[in-house]
């Protein structure tokens, strides 16, 4: 505001309450800052002090020199302490040492021995360790060189989980070792061999599951039929069928179940070579079929004739303990084993893969002999990857596992099945193998390089046990009765073979 009294010009600024305010603000912020630093001040001060007194009390602290002092203030002997040295058992020394061994897998399930690194008790059911979650897939594989025991642990297992309601079906035996265990146990071995009464129908209908009805028992029926005649006569062929001789098969054994109310091998061999004359008008058919037909004739008049060419002699009871085909009668081939393999699996099958039959275990021995032929591979893998379904638990017990390199060529549709068994298989056992097998066993099990030097100093019954990511270190352990009913060589020592059981420590 601008005025003018006597002469002189008044200048006179009102002040706005915003600029009132905005003075106020900026003289807090300045306190505040001054409050803050002066806070800031006092705590370096603090830490400087803190500082200076640590500093002169570590002035005024005698400490010991390292070698400790001289002359009578030491307080000790002239000479050194010297301790002798002490040895004890890993049991004693655990007390000082403790957790170093691997907890094991539980107590529920089946004993098999001793676990050497804890010197507990080891355990192992594969529907226990599902049912915990421990593993996704039942399966087993057991390899060891001849003599290392496998065998005995294969036979413990299962007869020791007949205790617990479990079954066992051996589809085949070629050295017939199971025959003598099945007996004891109150199940069956069905003697296999020329000169033998003992006949199987492999297209017999089998065992009938209660829930099924008439139409899907017919279709699976005829399904697993024909799956078995194509099987057999490809592992004769040893090649996979053309469409025409699948067409020649389908014909032939769709007229002999028409024909007869049991139908047999010789009556679709009979009309794979001879069709009708309703089915075949231009004699093609016989034509397209014939060497199917040949090869199948193998079952009826060559060398296995006998024992799959007429109505079955024996039944096959699903509610006996263990039921074991026996074919140590003719196991001086492996392309008749194949064949008879097949055949038996297929009569088996119907039980087999029945989701009501309980939890069974399906023994492969001798796999290096069964794995060499694509038709009873492909079946082997579809019941391995059935298993969890079926409630089963298959063992493929082999010598090592460069065996599954002797399957078909590198990188063929076998290799890669049979690679698929060892996949499917989460329980892997190993016994003693030779030096030169460790890197192959190694990068196939993915082992540590002190688990590969382990492998050939296991003794006799002694086996690295991979359970999915864990590993024990075991000594299978069996009853007196156990060892002279497992025993495998009397021919070539006379008396039973002995287990050792070593000391742990």
């Amino acid at each position: 505001m601008t005025g003018q009294d006597d002469g002189r010009l008044h200048t006179s600024v009102l002040v706005s309450p915003q600029n009132e305010r905005r003075k106020h603000r900026k003289a807090r912020a300045r306190a505040a800052a001054e409050l803050l630093a002066e806070q800031q001040r006092a705590r370096k001060l603090q830490a400087h002090q803190r500082w200076e007194a640590e500093r002169t009390e570590r002035r005024r602290t005698t400490y010991l020199p390292p070698a400790g002092e001289a002359g009578p203030a030491a307080l000790r002997t002239p000479g050194r302490l010297r301790l002798p040295r002490h040895q004890d058992t890993s049991a004693t020394l655990a007390g000082a040492y403790p957790f170093l061994a691997e907890g094991g897998l539980g107590s529920a399930g089946v004993f098999v021995g001793q676990d050497l690194y804890s010197g507990g008790s080891f355990v192992y059911d594969p529907w226990v360790l599902y049912a915990r979650g421990v593993i996704t897939a039942p399966n087993i594989v057991v390899a060891g060189i001849v003599g290392s025991g496998k065998s005995s642990l294969v036979k413990s297992l299962y007869t020791r989980s007949i205790a617990f309601g479990r079954r066992v079906y051996v589809p085949g035996d070629p050295k017939g070792e199971h025959t003598a265990v099945a007996e004891a146990v109150g199940g069956k071995a069905i003697v296999l061999g020329h000169g033998l009464r003992n006949r199987l129908n492999p297209l017999d209908e089998g065992h009938r599951p209660s829930d099924v009805s008439d139409s899907e028992w017919a279709t699976q029926v005829a399904a697993r039929r024909r799956d078995l005649i194509g099987a057999l006569t490809e592992t004769v062929l040893d090649r996979r069928l053309t469409p025409l001789e699948h067409t020649a098969i389908d014909i032939a054994l769709a007229d002999a179940v028409r024909s007869a109310e049991t139908p047999i091998l010789p009556m679709v061999v009979d009309r794979i070579l001879n069709p009708a004359a309703a089915d075949d008008p231009d004699g093609r058919l016989a034509e397209d079929g014939r060497l199917a037909g040949h090869a199948l004739r193998r079952l009826v008049a060559g060398d296995l004739a006998g024992l799959f060419d007429g109505p079955s002699t024996v039944s096959f009871d699903p509610s006996l303990p263990m039921v074991s085909l026996d074919l140590s009668r003719v196991a001086e081939n492996s392309t008749l084993i194949s064949v008879l393999m097949t055949c038996s699996s297929a009569w088996m099958e119907a039980a087999l893969l029945d989701p009501n039959g309980g939890q069974r275990w399906v023994i492969y021995d001798e796999a290096w002999r069964l794995m060499s032929h694509a038709p009873l591979l492909r079946r082997m893998d579809a019941q391995w990857r059935l298993a969890r379904h079926y409630g089963i638990a298959n063992a493929l017990v082999f010598h090592k596992l460069t065996d599954l390199d002797n399957v078909g060529d590198s990188g063929s549709a076998m290799r890669a099945l049979a690679s698929s068994l060892l996949a499917n298989a989460e329980t892997r056992i190993i016994y003693r193998q030779e030096s030169d097998q460790l890197g192959v066993t190694g990068e196939i099990l993915g082992l540590t390089g002190t688990e590969q030097k382990l492998l050939p100093t296991l003794g006799t019954g002694q086996g690295l046990w991979r359970v999915k990511d864990h590993s024990y270190v075991t000594q299978h352990q069996l009853h007196p009765a156990e060892l002279e009913l497992f025993n495998t060589a009397t021919r070539m020592t006379g008396e039973p073979r002995k287990f050792t059981i070593p000391e742990v420590g």
